[in-house]
């Protein structure tokens, strides 16, 4: 397992190393740069006039699988007059690390016809570096989008929020009842708590540093004095957040590592009584059987939630950036555009699970709102993740590595 985090670590800065290499290239970065920040300031019908001039192939790569039908619906719309169609214009799913591989190529390439012009990014420290240090990425906010999106959301730009919550298994005659995030280290729950290595994903690991974080730990031991009634005695731990973190990992199961298997699985009558941190959206997967499952957050008792103490899951944003050196600069300024209006987010607001940085796009029946879910949920915060990476990842590795 520590070899599969440091694997992730190295590939990391020779990435990084690698973009630093090709810098000296920068065929279209300012060119593109100055395009971006003059848009700022034009109307959809300014952009669209020029999109219309471009040539080439439009591709998106995403770190989510709908990007494909926000394409095919794009260009359902726009394609005719825009000159695109099925065979030219693409949205590929990847994960961050590919992503940012794929990119440090087309970034150094003099002919980039079928390159990225536009990308959809997970992880936001990491973006955070990528953006300060390789200008390969950069941000655009739609003049439309400047009083609908919170100024926290507008640099990088984030086109959603997705969450990660306690869910269990409710059949059965020992069906959890988690009050609070104690409760999943005490020996009863043993491999009981199922959670995507954060080996295998960067955003499980961005929640473990954030609860590392002052704010957090003094929440996470006002939690334990709340549950245990008694102060929290931290031992050779830094603070709570490193100890809640060192027994939370020693009672995971990262058996699984796909949060849609996870949630099929768990939903299966013989998991009676486990538990998983997972995207609440993997509700609405046909393989998932969602009467079995009961979501932490959603408990009520006299028509009132119940909260998990301290928090009962995490959330994390989806970023949109422009390609610096994508060959349809304009295009992409659409499409990110497009991605934040409801027809454009329909892919991932048809159902529960996805927020919208739009604050005129509502939420579906069964769910709550952004604001409801920031009140109770560990947020990312990019600088103090890339202040503390190195040393928690450290000290998670360790402690899986006890594990094994």
């Amino acid at each position: 397992m520590k070899k599969q985090i440091l694997s992730i670590l190295i590939a990391a800065i020779l990435i990084v190393s690698s973009v630093f290499v090709l810098a000296a290239c920068k065929p279209n970065e300012g060119t593109t740069t100055e395009l971006v920040a003059a848009a700022e300031d034009m109307t959809w019908d300014e952009i669209y006039a020029k999109a219309k001039e471009e040539t080439g192939d439009f591709r998106a790569y995403g770190n989510t699988s709908r990007i494909t039908t926000a394409m095919a619906n794009f260009v359902a719309k726009y394609g005719q007059e825009l000159g695109l169609n099925e065979n030219n214009a693409l949205g590929s799913k990847m994960n961050d690390s590919q992503i940012y591989t794929t990119l440090a190529s087309e970034y150094a390439s003099t002919n980039n016809s079928k390159g990225a012009s536009m990308v959809m990014i997970q992880d936001g420290a990491q973006l955070v570096l990528y953006r300060e240090q390789t200008k390969m990425l950069i941000n655009y906010v739609p003049q439309s989008m400047k009083s609908k999106v919170d100024a926290e959301g507008q640099v990088p730009l984030v086109q959603q929020y997705i969450n990660k919550l306690f869910i269990w298994n409710n059949t059965g005659d020992n069906v959890p009842s988690i009050t609070n995030v104690w409760q999943l280290t005490e020996p009863v729950m043993k491999s009981k708590v199922f959670f995507k290595s954060p080996s295998l994903e960067q955003v499980n690991m961005n929640f473990l540093i954030m609860l590392t974080s002052d704010a957090w730990a003094t929440k996470l031991a006002e939690a334990y004095k709340a549950y245990y009634g008694k102060d929290i005695q931290l031992g050779s731990y830094k603070n709570a957040g490193y100890k809640w973190v060192a027994e939370f990992i020693a009672n995971a199961n990262f058996a699984i590592d796909s949060d849609t298997t996870m949630a099929r699985e768990l939903s299966k009558t013989e998991n009676a009584g486990n538990i998983g941190l997972f995207v609440l959206s993997k509700l609405r997967d046909s393989s998932v059987v969602a009467s079995n499952l009961q979501v932490g957050a959603f408990v009520k008792e006299n028509d009132q939630y119940v909260t998990i103490n301290p928090f009962a899951g995490f959330m994390y944003p989806m970023y949109c950036q422009v390609a610096a050196n994508g060959p349809r600069p304009y295009t992409a300024l659409l499409f990110i555009e497009y991605l934040m209006t409801e027809e454009g987010f329909e892919p991932w607001g048809s159902d529960i699970g996805a927020y919208s940085s739009n604050s005129d796009i509502g939420v579906n029946d069964g769910d709550e709102t952004l604001a409801f879910w920031k009140n109770i949920l560990v947020f990312e915060d990019p600088d103090y993740i890339r202040a503390n990476k190195a040393t928690v990842v450290d000290f998670v590795t360790a402690e899986i590595d006890k594990k094994d």
